[in-house]
């Protein structure tokens, strides 16, 4: 099925949904689209197509290139939350989510999350409709979720890029220790050589979890960005049937303009709280900053685990240089002995008894050498 804004649509709800994408060829440009509702479509559109929907400027869609290199963000626009996240890439609006490269091994765990947990709410929401408390045996019933759909949405992105990011620490942290404590004990090439690509992987790592701190610290620290992302609160004035020039990949029901309705009135609600109250989001980004801030003091313990062992090397290689300036010295010495006894038996033919004694004092120093673990026995 071909949409109004070009390209190819799907109903994600089939299963040969993914193969057809797959046999497209159009990962790059692939995306899914979840609403409130629990709708999903698997899209192959082009960027005009997603910005004339979500009503976003080029740059802000350019970021989500994942053939550009732009680090880690979250901007709130007029309409929507722009997220990318390393892996993550998404446009979120009041009330639908745009994910790109769905069929990405590391967006597939975030498709399956965000699924579960618009069921779940959906499920609750229905039941409570009905009357119906007794919970469902195949899904998951946990507290109703009041929150804005961004909010949500939101959630679900910051948890997969903070566990993900987690995952990854603790995977460097099970090479590193053994790495280092077997350099500690046998230095060598082979495991220097593993040390540093080890520690160059803690570096790229530590830069992108220091990114993504940031990036969240900023916003804590400020009141106006936290507000743009509160879409719903924004949007509750206009009615969300209003916009007739965005595409619409949905068909429309009974069901779903009901949802529609419900959607309406709980933005009103929304609308009527304070402009200028950011606790909610607040609270949302500062559990998932403290999570990643413990990312990064792991992240920093290792660092200092490793200087400290770089450090210790090196005062063993300092150790072992010194050892090695002494045993010249005494190489030296025997070299002098042995010019003592050429000198010696040129000058009045005292073979025997001049090598004798510069035998002894050879031994001697060996001896010596030897007992201060110099050279090898």
């Amino acid at each position: 099925m071909t949409g109004r804004d070009g390209g190819y649509v799907l109903p994600a709800d089939a299963p040969n949904a993914v193969a057809g994408l797959k046999k497209k060829g159009a990962g790059s440009r692939s995306w899914i689209l979840m609403d409130s509702s629990g709708q999903e479509v698997l899209l192959d559109v082009d960027k005009y197509a997603i910005m004339r929907r979500v009503q976003i400027h080029a740059r802000d869609l350019r970021i989500l290139d994942p053939l550009l290199s732009y680090p880690s963000a979250i901007l709130g626009r007029e309409g929507a939350i722009v997220l990318n996240l390393e892996h993550i890439k998404a446009i979120i609006t009041a009330d639908e989510v745009l994910l790109r490269d769905p069929l990405d091994e590391n967006v597939i765990p975030i498709v399956e999350d965000l699924r579960r947990r618009l069921k779940c709410v959906n499920v609750n929401r229905e039941d409570n409709k009905d009357g119906n408390l007794t919970p469902h045996n195949d899904v998951e019933t946990p507290e109703e979720d009041d929150s804005p759909f961004e909010f949500r949405a939101l959630e679900v992105a910051l948890e997969a890029i903070c566990s993900y990011l987690a995952a990854r620490t603790i995977e460097l942290e099970t090479a590193v220790y053994p790495a280092l404590d077997l350099l500690t004990s046998k230095i060598s090439s082979r495991n220097l050589d593993r040390v540093r690509k080890l520690k160059s992987q803690m570096t790229r790592l530590t830069a992108r979890v220091q990114k993504v701190r940031d990036e969240l610290e900023q916003l804590l620290d400020d009141d106006d960005d936290m507000a743009d992302l509160y879409l719903s609160r924004k949007n509750s004035s206009a009615s969300p049937l209003s916009d007739s020039g965005a595409a619409n990949w949905f068909l429309t029901s009974p069901a779903i303009s009901s949802k529609i309705s419900r959607a309406s009135r709980a933005s009103v609600a929304t609308a009527r709280s304070d402009e200028n109250d950011v606790e909610e989001l607040e609270m949302l980004l500062e559990a998932y900053f403290m999570q990643i801030d413990g990312t990064l003091n792991k992240l920093t313990t290792l660092r200092e685990y490793i200087d400290n062992t770089e450090d210790y090397i090196n005062i063993q290689l300092d150790n072992h240089r010194n050892q090695l300036i002494q045993l010249e010295l005494f190489v030296s010495s025997g070299t002098v002995c042995l010019s003592i006894y050429s000198l010696v038996a040129a000058i009045f033919g005292v073979v025997i008894l001049s090598g004798i004694v510069t035998a002894i004092l050879f031994v001697l120093i060996i001896s010596y050498a030897r007992h201060k673990g110099l050279v090898g026995s």
